[in-house]
């Protein structure tokens, strides 16, 4: 009986995992057709700004204590990898809002809150993976070293500005992508496979 457990256990985690993977998969989608949308409404002289503005730039993730590269991230811990996509996340409810505003402004994606509802429902999902990771143990959080999200931190740059408004569309991107990654591995982690290559 506790065999079929610990296998149901298993099973419904693997789901999660599967379903938190496919998640972020389809924002990181969104997130590059949205940018590249957002270009494909440019003047030629607004895309020549700001391909030169973005290398420049910095996002919010960039004070994210995170893996640096594919061998710190193959060597991080599936909780740390999880607490980090969750903090990722996290960090983007606040700024979705304008994302979504930005967005909805200039391109056709459907539902404003859209972007907001995904993040929400990952977060969910992220939560939940890392109760499962913790399997009953105290919650020693090892997220104190990480920053509190910053929320306001798109939301305090001039409005409606073109270069803010590519800024947020690149760095949604970005983080998205970063998520993505940090959930492949933590989910390849779990498996049998000891390759876990990016």
């Amino acid at each position: 009986m506790v065999l079929l457990v610990n296998q149901g256990r298993a099973s419904d985690n693997q789901r999660l995992f599967n379903n938190a993977v496919i998640r972020v998969q389809h924002l990181h989608q969104l997130a590059a057709k949205m940018i590249n949308d957002f270009e494909d409404s440019l003047l030629p002289e607004e895309r020549r700004q700001l391909s030169k503005i973005f290398p420049l730039s910095f996002c919010n993730s960039d004070y994210t204590e995170a893996p640096t590269g594919k061998d710190e991230t193959q060597k991080s811990s599936m909780l740390k990898l999880l607490r980090i996509s969750f903090r990722l996340i996290e960090s983007w409810e606040l700024p979705s809002q304008t994302l979504s505003g930005t967005v909805s402004n200039s391109l056709t994606v459907g539902n404003p809150n859209q972007i907001t509802e995904k993040l929400a429902d990952l977060k969910m999902g992220i939560s939940v993976l890392i109760k499962g990771c913790l399997d009953g143990q105290p919650n020693m959080d090892d997220n104190d070293s990480l920053p509190l999200p910053f929320e306001d931190f798109y939301l305090t740059k001039g409005e409606n500005n073109l270069r803010e408004s590519f800024r947020l569309l690149a760095c949604f991107k970005k983080d998205m992508h970063k998520v993505e990654t940090y959930l492949r591995v933590a989910n390849c982690r779990r498996s049998l496979d000891s390759n876990c290559t990016l």
